[in-house]
């Protein structure tokens, strides 16, 4: 099967590029600099000589504050650049897999959201990313959405220079203690997970909308003191809020997912967050 991921060299594409092109698909990795997403013509030439039967799209502006001062560019990659890929996919007859965010949601129902959930999206990069959703299961008749959380993986993110597990190790060398917020909560999820079970949701065959996270959820704090204990980490690791970080962005204070639909599908299931996150480490880091 042909396969094209957009966002090849990035932290979740990365791992998308080497779980599929393990299981023997002929796939086309494509960087920023081959594609550019919010230009049609260049979507449409590029898909347009692969031909692919699937295409992967990682493309996303997702720096949260960046998206708060330049909401034209956030519109531009993460909703007209979803809207260019879908309709060149149906025009191809291809598949359309769109990775979007837990920050859909307000975080107000302060238990899991299932996809049947009303989405309420609190920044531009989380409103943007949602018009993205909308674009892929509109204008492409194959289109899948899947909406994932506290991303890490083994390549860091290029955008933000990292991602949280190297973010930690920076700030244990540098500083002498760490502060990291108890009031925000989340799923983390590697990478790796992500891309083995978009492979088999894809290979389900049923289109729509997924939630694709590990299972429970934590506080970044908690989060953080995994890493910390793993690692033997011995600078002092401190709870904070988010008021002790003061920010013009709005975030929801609560973003657990349940992967409902995916469960439906009868697949393997995803890890509990903190065994996937040791895994990680003792592989990655230690």
């Amino acid at each position: 099967m042909k396969v094209a991921i957009i966002g090849s060299n990035g932290q979740l594409g990365s791992d998308l590029l080497e779980t599929f092109t393990r299981h023997r698909h002929k796939v086309a990795g494509l960087t920023h600099a081959e594609i550019d997403v919010d230009q049609i013509v260049s979507v449409r030439t590029v898909l347009g000589e692969i031909r692919p039967e699937v295409v992967l799209n990682t493309a996303a502006f997702h720096n949260v504050p960046k998206c708060e001062e330049d909401p034209a560019r956030a519109f531009s990659v993460n909703s007209i650049g979803a809207l260019n890929v879908a309709q060149v996919c149906d025009e191809l007859r291809s598949a359309n897999v769109y990775f979007s965010t837990d920050y859909v949601f307000d975080g107000k129902k302060k238990s899991p959201y299932k996809e049947s959930d009303l989405p309420n999206p609190l920044n531009i990069y989380a409103g943007t990313k949602l018009l993205g959703e909308y674009n892929t299961l509109n204008y492409c008749s194959r289109g899948y959405v899947i909406r994932i959380s506290g991303i890490y993986g083994r390549v860091p993110c290029r955008a933000k220079g990292g991602n949280f597990i190297t973010t930690m190790l920076r700030l244990a060398r540098e500083k002498p203690e760490v502060k990291v917020v108890t009031d925000e909560i989340l799923t983390p999820t590697p990478t790796s997970e992500i891309a083995s079970k978009s492979l088999q949701i894809f290979n389900s065959g049923a289109y729509g909308l997924y939630h694709l996270t590990c299972e429970g959820g934590c506080s970044w704090y908690e989060f953080a003191r995994v890493i910390f204990d793993t690692l033997s980490l011995e600078t002092p690791l401190l709870p904070a809020t988010v008021a002790d970080f003061p920010s013009s962005v709005k975030r929801p204070f609560y973003s657990i997912l349940e992967n409902d639909q995916y469960k439906k599908l009868d697949l393997p299931s995803m890890p509990h967050w903190k065994d996937a996150l040791i895994s990680f480490l003792d592989r990655n880091i230690k």
